[in-house]
């Protein structure tokens, strides 16, 4: 019998937000109603813009006709999304088409990139982080080094092979300094690492002190890959479409001190692991651009946003600790007690789902993250609930 791969034995049992799905389930089926109200998983609720619907249908007619219909897309995704990409997102930071790899999802890209990589390497994460950084680098076998602080700490004792960092961080929502990040990037440029710069909340982004790109940092493209996600910036959780900006800048070493492009080695991969984003979800996205619907867009984040402050006023009411940030869809509060003990008082005494802050890595423990993703009237709801418990 062919050998299981050992470090799929050294992650977690249920990733988290699938054995959070479970404990609703459970829920469901024990008190036989659904009044929970969710601010646990950041799955979006507001429904797609009319740009994109206006997008996804002209995608339909073009493919109904065989003078414009397209088959399989290009790995790496079409031209014309590409062009506006550069165009509206990357202006004067001179970002190439042949530099941009559109995909279904951040979360494969930033999974499936290690591949490239040689087993067995170093890896310095935040945390607490997105538990996917510390899955993916688990099952290829590497080591991972915890930053509790970005503003300070730079690694300097050992190797460091990839830096993550994901700014606004998720679950904190807090966001890297163009200052500190610039300290990150000379560090990696001395020591010959990489950074791994997940802005997936970008479009968050309030405070104008903070960079939405790290390509607006100088040097940057020669250590730095970017992943970008549609999911809440346009709301396509449903129908996924990410890209990721590999720079042609960056060489890798080989074993004879001979080095490859690292652009080179993701678009092969890319080609044989991947066919390609839906060209509906290109045109959505695309749609959106040349139709100047930023607002549009913009103004289903400020919903969010507005969620998420209604939350974070009310937990300073109540003195609990928040990050009580600007940047983010996420509340991440101090809750006192073990996060998953506080997530099941929750759920049986005010039916809310949350996320527990354990499930982000140790530094998580005795936190808890809610999301802004719900409905107004959810976000409301839940916050009569939890009136009725008394102020710590």
């Amino acid at each position: 019998m062919t050998q299981v791969n050992p470090n799929y034995l050294q992650i977690e049992n249920n990733y988290l937000f699938s054995k959070i799905s479970k404990e609703k389930e459970k829920y469901i089926n024990k008190h036989k109603k659904n009044d929970l109200i969710d601010l646990s998983i950041g799955d979006v609720t507001l429904p797609l813009s009319k740009s994109c619907i206006a997008g996804i249908n002209k995608a339909s007619l073009l493919l109904s006709d065989s003078k414009t219909f397209t088959g399989y897309p290009p790995s790496s995704g079409h031209d014309f999304l590409k062009e506006q990409i550069i165009k509206n997102d990357y202006i004067n930071l001179n970002i190439q088409k042949d530099e941009i790899f559109i995909g279904d999802s951040s979360k494969s890209d930033i999974s499936n990139i290690l591949d490239i990589f040689k087993e067995n390497i170093t890896v310095a994460l935040q945390d607490p982080v997105y538990p996917v950084y510390v899955d993916s680098n688990i099952l290829r076998g590497n080591k991972i080094i915890y930053i509790d602080n970005l503003d300070t700490f730079l690694p300097c004792n050992e190797k460091i092979d990839i830096i993550y960092i994901c700014s606004p961080n998720n679950p904190t929502g807090n966001v890297i300094k163009k200052d500190t990040l610039k300290k990150y990037i000379d560090y990696a440029i001395e020591n010959n690492c990489l950074i791994f710069f997940d802005s997936a909340y970008e479009a968050f982004i309030q405070d104008e002190n903070t960079v939405h790109s790290i390509y607006e940092v100088e040097n940057s493209k020669k250590v730095a890959i970017e992943f970008r996600s549609y999911s809440k910036t346009a709301g396509f959780t449903p129908i996924r479409l990410s890209y990721t900006i590999v720079p042609k800048e960056i060489n890798l070493n080989l074993s004879n001190s001979l080095t490859v492009s690292l652009n080179f080695l993701f678009k092969r991969m890319k080609d044989t692991k991947y066919n390609g984003p839906s060209f509906l979800s290109e045109y959505a996205i695309y749609n959106t651009y040349i139709t100047n619907s930023k607002k549009e867009l913009k103004d289903n984040i400020n919903y969010y946003l507005e969620n998420t402050k209604l939350l974070n006023d009310f937990f300073k009411t109540r003195n609990m600790s928040t990050t009580s940030n600007i940047n983010s869809p996420y509340v991440w509060i101090k809750c006192n007690m073990p996060s998953w003990d506080y997530f099941y008082y929750l759920l049986e005494n005010y039916m809310i789902l949350g996320t527990p802050g354990i499930g982000f890595g140790k530094s998580g423990e005795g936190y808890f993250r809610f999301t802004g993703f719900s409905s107004r009237e959810n976000t409301l709801e839940a916050i009569k609930r939890l009136e009725k418990i008394k102020p710590t």
